[in-house]
């Protein structure tokens, strides 16, 4: 009995003692991504080589710094992707479910937050409303040319011959039908390809079904077009949405006088009608000059 009572003693005691060891740090997530470190806060004051994550990547401060978003600002120094934290994305992966309910199982909301990394400016500039404001308009486009991201390429095999411009000096050494439409905002075109490619450090122009294969690469082209290509607009759509010029010249910058003045209006109003809807599953107002 006496025996007992000793081992129940020295068992309570180790019980008691691991209760105030310090927690075990989270552990790498398969393909070797550190852990992520606490998530930013805009209210926090952090001195140099603070660390924190954000859109699942690791980032450090270069020296004090408070409310200035990492990836907007330079005062942060990225330290690569991480594993293990609930994403701090503008928008939830339930907004993303509902804003697509019956999306190709292709575009995965993992693909997206894996993607933000190659524009980290993107929806995360300016002030929550503003960067509310420019994802929802960045996932309408998505969900119009895509159909609701049923799509993950063009169905009208007809057209892919089209999409080769021979004129430029690299040609199209994928093939003259390799260019079709894919992902999101179905991304087309053999200069695009190159040009999106150089970009994104990605052989696109050799290897363009990459964004067929790949979620992030298929978020990182339209992110790639939104951010840097004003098309046949005057400003990219980035530039639109953070400036406050509005939804309306996004659909200027993507399709021009296709849509735009008069040119398709029926197009226009479904683009409008998509982003109030997704605008209000996000939970912020559509904001001014959403027709163009």
């Amino acid at each position: 009995m006496n025996r007992i009572k000793r081992f129940l003693a020295a068992l309570g005691a180790a019980v008691a003692t691991a209760a105030f060891l310090p927690a075990a740090a989270p552990a790498a997530a398969a393909g070797d991504k550190p852990a992520c470190a606490p998530s930013w806060s805009a209210t926090t004051a952090y001195s140099s080589g603070g660390t924190v994550s954000h859109h699942g990547r690791n980032w450090s401060a270069k020296w004090w710094t408070q409310n200035e978003n990492p990836g907007a600002t330079g005062v942060w120094a990225d330290r690569g992707a991480c594993a293990g934290r609930v994403s701090d994305f503008v928008i939830s992966e339930a907004q993303f479910d509902a804003i697509f309910p019956e999306r190709n199982p292709f575009y995965t909301y993992q693909g997206l937050i894996d993607a933000l990394h190659a524009y980290p400016g993107f929806a995360n500039t300016g002030t929550p409303q503003t960067r509310a404001r420019e994802a929802a308009a960045f996932l309408t486009h998505a969900d119009f040319e895509s159909v609701g991201l049923r799509y993950v390429k063009e169905i009208n095999e007809a057209n892919y011959g089209r999409k080769c411009d021979d004129s430029r000096p690299y040609g199209c050494p994928a093939g003259r039908k390799a260019y079709y439409g894919r992902g999101p905002i179905m991304f087309s075109w053999n200069f695009n390809y190159k040009a999106a490619g150089d970009a994104l450090g990605l052989d696109l122009l050799n290897d363009p079904w990459m964004v067929e294969r790949d979620p992030s690469v298929a978020w990182q082209t339209a992110l790639w077009y939104w951010n840097t290509q004003n098309g046949p607009g005057t400003m990219t759509s980035h530039e639109a949405m953070v400036g406050g010029a509005g939804f309306g010249q996004t659909i200027r910058s993507l399709n021009g006088a296709l849509e735009c003045d008069g040119g398709n209006p029926e197009s226009v109003a479904s683009r409008v009608a998509r982003y109030e809807r997704i605008t209000a599953i996000v939970g912020t107002a559509p904001g001014s000059g959403l027709t163009c």
